[in-house]
């Protein structure tokens, strides 16, 4: 009796043992389901490396890159992508669109403008996010081909931009800058309103 016992005992166990593993995998199965499609689809994460884009983000700040907004609407200046870069794909570099496609960008006299395609007329364009003691140095005129942008980081004399290798094809650009969770005391969401970055950090200066 004492063995038939032991024996029901452990069935038990064995029972108890395989309901939870088989729990365990519905909820595995069920996370990735719900996981897999916001990590791959929606959301992606990004890590800042440099100083390319100070002010507005620093390096070794973490990032969330809203990777779904693009397939609804068309980048615009002002925006903060990250995208992979044209000379080595497998590299991913953050900066801000300034120039649109079609457009003309020229950097001239510490400032940077822009001529629609078809018009002559130059605009120049605002750029509250910049520090203050940020200048855009030397002078350019670059051509945006359809289907391109013209992206430059926010620190003007520590980025590689297209300054360096040319404006960018839309099918790099992975997604725009969503959320800052890293460091928490510069935690952020970020909107974008008539194609300029609005966020708690541009509004406190």
């Amino acid at each position: 009796m004492p063995v038939n016992k032991s024996l029901r005992t452990w069935r038990h166990l064995l029972l108890d043992l395989g309901e939870f593993i088989v729990e365990l995998v519905k909820v595995v199965l069920i996370s990735l389901v719900i996981i897999l499609p916001v990590r791959y689809y929606l959301v992606q994460p990004f890590y800042v490396k440099g100083a390319s884009m100070e002010p507005t983000f620093l390096d070794h700040e973490y990032l969330l890159i809203d990777e779904i907004s693009y397939r609804f609407e068309k980048p615009n200046r002002g925006e903060v992508v990250v995208f992979r870069y044209p000379r080595d794909p497998r590299q991913f570099f953050i900066k801000r669109i300034i120039g649109l496609p079609g457009e003309t960008v020229h950097i001239k006299n510490g400032y940077i403008s822009t001529t629609p395609a078809g018009s002559s007329e130059e605009q120049v364009i605002n750029e509250p996010y910049l520090g203050s003691e940020i200048v855009t140095n030397g002078e350019l005129s670059v051509t945006v081909p359809a289907g391109y942008y013209f992206l430059m980081g926010d620190n003007r004399n520590a980025s590689l931009d297209s300054r360096n290798f040319g404006p960018v094809a839309e099918r790099y650009i992975v997604g725009r800058v969503w959320l800052r969770a890293w460091p928490f005391d510069r935690w952020m969401t970020f909107g974008y309103s008539d194609g300029s970055m609005v966020s708690y950090y541009e509004k406190k200066d």
